[in-house]
Parts: structure tokens; C-alpha cells; sequence
């Protein structure tokens, strides 16, 4: 079984393989598609000197003064043969060409008609004085002759499209879209405009899905209805599909372990299987495939199959995270990827233990995300079962939550996969009253699901955690966060050692000095958090700052809290010795330098959990010591007998607990 990250190169690295050889297209058919060759100016824009406003064209040495107006210069006309010459003006229009001897241009604005005399003569009043080169556009100042206007493997939308009229091309050379054909597989389905159904049957939504998505990527269709379970049918359908001349076959249902399960069967006698399980939920079962074309009448090419799960909802995030990167490829594209951002929870999630979940999820830009600033929020579309098409309804954006089997907080930073455009809230006022506004700090009982364990209100406020990944590959949306979500785990289920603590708020920053001190001080000072963990960033590379940054803004260190750290990093692998990590006190919060590692994150805390609780008691004023050898009795009050203990200390007793006779 491969991970997701596995599949998907495989899906690209046969798609590249597959890939057309682009063709010329007529330049009003290229909206769309992707450039496959480099666009270089056959001539200057402008080719000739030009106003830039509508005014007199001049010799700037001249000044303010009357001068007579000599000629007209309008865009479309050539002005050859007209010169400037000094004393004397010419009237431009914007784009027009500056005559010859002019350096100049003042606007209208600037200027006073003077009456035309007996003669028809014009003259004109100069009011200011103009710079030499004023409102004039150079020759090729907005495109160099031989420049590259546009370079192979950009997308052509309507800005570029005006670009290469504007150069003169007429015909693009462009990779064309793919073709894909559909269709569905099972016994139980009918056609969506069957009246009644018999029992057992149920419509085909899946064809009609991935028709309409094939078609949003702007791909031409081929839509081969429904197959049966027999292999005769299924071969019969992947012929058609073959015949169509379709690049991308897609089939839903039919790969999975029941008995009539023969997609995977069929695919592997007409072609090549690359992988046929993953480990993500929903989507397991999906299977990829290679088909090379045997007709002789054409020539052969390799055409990649997807045999895609049943479930509908499996079905279409199948569809997203593989499909469409694959139809991007085969298009051009060189960045295939979707993209990823940042978001914060609006509600806990519960992460599978197994596979890493894609949960559907909306999300919106907010003026305040829950922390103070904006940014991306995400509220689940609801029950996740790979059956529930609804869960896709309004979706528009798969959460990547890891199989850490725990419970992400509200407020966790996580990584979403934009399947869709973003709603935005298009001011600051808040949510409807059925759906609150996300809080880091302290969420209330409403954003909370049944099945998450409740905290009491003293556990909610005893000890506020926030968790910091600093990593340029996280932050860039090149690669999942990994050390956050398994930080939260571990701060949760260690909450009642730590004092009752809660992570109430976590975030990502890329590898740079000044953003990651940005957010330690708003934690701080003003969100005023107990402890902050920072992930990653404390090795030898050039890009490691985290120690730099944290000294920077801390006002005591804490060094024993890293040797904890070193010795126990150092059971598991000597280059423990290679950090360079802080823990130190700024105000009433203690900061901790941990490692990028997962594991690593969790081996530290655990060793440090003895002395932390206490640690963050002191660092809030609490003064008392805590005595190695003192045993509270039962009759007597523990305020009283930790003051009692703490000024026998102080008084130079020899130690012994001030309880002993």
C-alpha cells in the first residue's frame, strides 16, 4: 500500500511520459491553454516616440511663454516631415507620435487657448516650465525589440492572449487539453432519470460527477455509460473508451475485494497496474493504470486509467488529488500541483489512526481568524462518511489531517488542498449565530463536538500552550506539518501533568528571525500564553534561526530544560549533539526550543513533563520550593506546610523539612 505522496508521483511521472506534443492553434482558440514555445517582440512598443497625455509637444529649453502651434500630431498619424523647432509648439494627442525636435510634452491642464487670428493661425499659452523627456513614452520602453514577451509553459489568459496580438502572432503553439472518457460500473445502477427504483438499484451519480468535474478542467468528454460486473462489458467499455481516442479513461466502482470486483482484473490484461491501494481515507481502493493503444490504424500512444472507488465521495477526492494533477501535466502545466495553504480549525477534529484523512472542509478568509489576525478559517462540511456525497457539497478544500489517532484542538494550524474558489466574509462582521466565530482562546462549549473529552473552565484558563512550526517547507505548502499536530497530541494528553494545560493557539512560519519573533512576542505579551513550544529550526544549516530568534527576545534563560532534552535526544541518536536550541523567560512565558522531528518533539516533552508544571508555577510568582524529602500531612493545611518547608529552607536549616521535630 503507498502513501499519497508516493501515488501521486507515480500518476505523475506516467503522465509526463504520456504527455502530446503540442500544436499550432489559431490565436482566438489558445484562451486557456498552455504556451509550449517562447514569444519574443518582432518589434518596439512603442516603435516611435509617443505622448503619453493629450497636450503640446515642445522644446523644453523654450519655457513658459505664446508660441505659435504648427501642425497636429493625433495617434494613427506618422507626423514625418514635421519638426518642432525651437520657439514654436505642436498639438498631440495621447498615443500620438512626438514630431521630430519636440523633447517634450505639457498637458492641456497646463496650457490657455489663445484666440485664433485673421489668418486662422493658433497659438497657445505655456504656463510651466517642462523637463526634458516629460510625458513621453521612449521608443520600445514598454517592450524592447527581441525581448521575450511571453515564455514557454505559461498559461494564455486574456492578458496574454492581447500580449501576442500585440507581437503579431496569430497562431499559438500550445499543449492541448486531454479527452477523457467515463464511465461507471454495477449491476445496481440505473440512469439518473429512472422514475422509480426496484430494490437493490440505485441512480448513477458518479458519471454524472465526474463528467461535470472533467468538464470544469475544461476537458473534452466522452461519456460511455454503465457498465456491467462481467468482464465482457468492462472489456467491451475500455475498447470504447481506446476507440474515442481519450488520453484519460476514468471508471468508479468496481475495485474494491467483492467477487464482482473486476476493474483491477480487466486493467492489468489490457495494461500495466502501478498501484491499486493507498493509504489515505476515504480512497483507499483506488487503482492506476497504463493502457498502450493497438490500433493499427493510428498511432500508439499511452493512455492512463484510473479506476476509481464506488463511494462517491472517495470517488471525487480520488478525483482532485490525483485526476486533476494528472489532466494539469498532460495540459502543460509544469507545476501540476494543487495548491495548499494554511488554515486554522474552527472545531476539533479527530485524526484516523491509520490513514492520513482528507476532510472536506469550506473555508474563508477572516478578518480575525480566532488569534487577533487574519487569516484562512475551516469549518468541516459535517459527517465524513466516504458515502455522504453531501460532504462534498460546498467544499472547498480537502484538510490534510495526519494518522496521529488524536485529537486536533480548535485553533490547530493545518494544511488545506484548495479543490475550489475560497468564499470570502467581504467585512468583519461575524458568522451567523449558528456558526461562531473560531476562538484559539478558550473556544466555547458550541464549537466543540460531543465526542471530544470536555475540559472544566479551571483546566480551560490553568495553562494556555501555543505551538510554533518554524519550517520554510511547511510554510510554502510544499510539505504537510507534521511536529504540530503530534505537539498538540502530546500537550493534550498530557494536560493534567502540565496543570491543566490547553493549546490554545498554533501556527506556521518559514525559517526568518523577524516572523518568527513577531509571533513569539504577540503570545507573550499580549496573548499572555504560559508556554510556547517552538518545532524545527535549531540545527547547523543557514536557514536555522530559531535559537537566534528566541535569544533575541528572552530575558532569562532556562539551560537545564535543554540539557534534559540533549540527554534524552541522546539515547536515541547521537546527533543530538548537533541542536542549538533555547529555553528561556520572557514576562510570564516560557519558551522551548524543540526539534522539526515528530518523534523527537515527543521524546523531549516527556522527559521534560517532571519539572514543568512547577516551572511554569514559578515563572507566575509562586515562590515555594519543591522540597525533595517533604511529605504533606494529612492534618495539616499544604499552603501552610509549603511555607512552613519554603522558610526552614530559606532560613539555612540544614535542609531538613520544616515538619521534623
Amino acid at each position: 500500500m503507498l502513501q499519497v505522496e508516493e501515488a501521486l508521483a507515480a500518476v505523475l511521472s506516467a503522465a509526463a511520459s504520456a504527455r502530446a506534443a503540442p500544436r499550432g492553434v489559431p490565436l482566438h482558440d489558445a484562451l486557456g491553454l498552455v504556451l509550449a514555445e517562447e514569444v519574443r517582440a518582432p518589434d518596439p512598443l512603442p516603435p516611435f516616440r509617443a505622448s503619453i497625455k493629450d497636450g503640446y509637444a515642445v522644446v523644453s529649453s523654450d519655457g513658459p511663454g505664446e508660441y505659435p502651434v504648427i501642425t497636429e500630431s493625433r495617434a494613427g498619424n506618422d507626423a514625418l516631415g514635421v519638426v518642432v523647432a525651437p520657439g514654436t509648439v505642436a498639438y498631440v494627442t495621447t498615443g500620438g507620435p512626438i514630431p521630430d525636435g519636440a523633447d517634450a510634452v505639457v498637458q492641456v491642464e497646463d496650457t490657455e487657448q489663445i484666440p485664433a487670428g485673421a489668418d486662422g493661425s493658433k497659438r497657445v499659452k505655456i504656463l510651466v516650465r517642462a523637463a526634458e523627456g516629460q510625458d513621453i513614452r521612449n521608443v520600445g520602453c514598454d517592450i524592447e525589440k527581441d525581448s521575450i514577451v511571453l515564455k514557454s509553459g505559461e498559461l494564455i489568459g486574456p492578458a496574454e492572449i492581447g500580449l501576442l496580438a500585440t507581437v503579431g502572432v496569430t497562431t499559438v503553439k500550445v499543449y492541448l487539453r486531454p479527452t477523457i472518457a467515463v464511465f461507471s460500473t454495477g449491476d445496481e445502477l440505473v440512469q439518473p432519470a429512472t422514475a422509480t427504483l426496484s430494490r437493490g438499484q440505485i441512480r448513477d451519480s458518479n458519471r454524472a460527477m465526474l463528467l461535470a468535474a472533467a468538464v470544469q478542467q475544461k476537458c473534452k468528454v466522452v461519456d460511455l455509460g454503465i457498465a456491467e460486473d462481467t468482464e465482457e462489458s468492462l472489456k467491451e467499455h475500455l475498447d470504447a473508451a481506446l476507440r474515442s481516442d481519450a488520453d484519460i479513461i476514468l471508471t468508479s466502482g468496481g475495485v474494491s475485494m467483492g467477487d464482482r470486483d473486476l476493474v483491477k482484473p480487466c486493467l492489468a490484461k489490457m495494461g500495466k497496474i502501478h498501484f491499486e491501494k493507498i493509504r489515505m481515507k476515504p480512497g483507499k481502493p483506488l487503482t492506476f493504470a497504463e493502457i498502450t493503444t493497438q490500433d493499427t490504424s493510428k498511432p500508439s500512444k499511452t493512455v492512463l486509467a484510473f479506476g476509481l472507488p464506488g463511494n462517491p465521495v472517495s470517488c471525487m477526492v480520488c478525483f482532485n488529488l490525483f485526476v486533476v494533477p494528472a489532466i494539469r501535466l498532460l495540459s502543460g502545466w509544469s507545476n501540476p500541483h494543487l495548491q495548499r495553504v494554511h488554515v486554522r480549525l474552527s472545531h476539533p477534529l479527530r485524526a484516523d489512526l491509520h490513514r492520513t484523512e482528507f476532510h472536506r472542509a469550506v473555508i474563508r478568509w477572516m478578518l480575525n481568524d480566532g488569534s487577533g489576525r487574519p487569516g484562512y478559517v475551516a469549518e468541516s462540511t459535517g459527517h465524513q462518511a466516504s458515502s455522504r456525497l453531501l460532504s462534498m457539497k460546498s467544499a472547498n478544500a480537502l484538510l490534510e489531517v495526519p494518522s496521529t489517532g488524536q485529537i486536533l484542538a480548535a485553533g490547530t494550524s493545518i494544511q488545506a488542498i484548495l479543490i475550489s474558489d475560497i468564499i470570502s466574509y467581504p467585512s468583519n462582521k461575524p458568522p451567523a449565530a449558528s456558526d461562531p466565530p473560531p476562538s484559539h482562546f478558550g473556544p466555547s462549549s458550541k464549537s466543540i463536538s460531543t465526542d471530544v473529552p470536555q475540559l472544566s473552565a479551571s483546566q480551560n484558563t490553568e495553562v494556555k500552550v501555543a505551538i510554533l512550526t518554524v519550517s520554510d517547507t511547511v510554510s510554502s505548502g510544499a510539505g504537510p506539518d507534521r511536529s504540530g499536530p503530534r505537539a498538540v497530541s502530546v500537550v493534550n494528553s498530557s494536560s493534567e501533568k502540565l496543570g491543566g494545560a490547553t493549546v490554545v493557539a498554533t501556527a506556521v512560519v518559514p525559517d526568518e528571525v523577524d516572523k518568527i519573533k513577531g509571533i513569539l512576542v504577540q503570545w507573550s505579551d499580549i496573548d499572555c500564553v504560559n508556554l510556547i513550544l517552538t518545532l524545527g529550526g535549531t540545527g547547523f544549516t543557514p536557514r536555522d534561526v530559531t535559537p537566534e530568534a528566541t535569544k533575541s527576545i528572552i530575558e532569562k534563560e532556562a539551560p537545564g530544560l535543554i540539557f534534559v532534552m540533549l540527554q534524552e535526544s541522546l539515547k536515541i541518536t547521537p546527533f543530538a549533539m548537533l541542536s542549538r536550541a533555547m529555553a528561556g523567560i520572557r514576562g510570564s512565558t516560557l519558551i522551548i526550543n524543540m526539534p522539526g522531528n515528530p518523534n523527537a518533539v515527543a521524546e523531549c516533552m516527556e522527559a521534560l513533563l517532571p519539572a514543568l508544571k512547577h516551572a511554569l508555577k514559578q515563572i507566575k510568582g509562586d515562590k515555594r520550593e519543591k522540597h525533595p524529602r517533604h511529605t504533606p500531612h494529612a492534618a495539616a493545611a499544604p499552603v501552610d506546610q509549603w511555607e512552613r518547608s519554603f522558610r526552614a529552607a530559606s532560613a539555612g536549616s540544614g535542609g531538613g523539612c520544616s515538619c521534623e521535630p
